[in-house]
């Protein structure tokens, strides 16, 4: 009927996730954030990239499936993850998510970190996001944020993440 509101979703439809991850920075390391490297003197430490933004990610997907958080399924103390590429744990998100019946519908990301300046490195990164899960990169935000004097200053990255999965099939 023209004019009618369209159908509201049920609430099994639709799932968000909320996820956040921080490390501090390190000499000696590459900085990755969401998937690539910036110049930068410092990357981030962890047991793998780093990659504080795909981790973020990674853990707002395993949240809306009820499905652990990225330490649940990539061990920090397994040595199969060393310096591993956080891309390949955003694939095995998304391939978790697909095999329940789940899609990405949308990415919101916020990272939180005094330098480098993420403006010309955001489309990258969008995209690079957007190909690892399957999407078009304009469902896929990007944020950038300052400490603002927090004491923390420009010693760590953090990251936090949304994200809504769609219902694909039936379980």
């Amino acid at each position: 009927m023209p004019g009618s509101p369209a159908p509201t979703p049920q609430p099994s439809e639709w799932r968000i996730g909320q996820g956040w991850d921080s490390h501090a920075f390190a000499a000696g390391r590459a900085l990755w954030l969401g998937g690539v490297e910036l110049p930068h003197e410092r990357g981030l430490a962890g047991h793998s990239d780093g990659d504080v933004l795909s981790h973020a990610i990674c853990d707002a997907i395993f949240g809306a499936l009820g499905a652990g958080d990225i330490g649940s399924h990539f061990p920090p103390e397994d040595p199969r993850w060393r310096d591993a590429s956080s891309l390949h744990f955003l694939r095995e998100a998304r391939r978790i998510a697909n095999e329940r019946g789940w899609c990405i519908g949308n990415v919101d990301s916020t990272v939180i970190l005094s330098a480098p300046k993420l403006a010309p490195f955001r489309a990258a990164m969008r995209q690079s996001l957007a190909a690892v899960l399957g999407v078009s990169p304009d469902v896929i935000s990007v944020k950038a944020k300052t400490p603002e004097g927090l004491p923390f200053g420009g010693d760590i990255t953090m990251a936090q993440a949304v994200v809504l999965l769609a219902r694909t099939n039936a379980e």
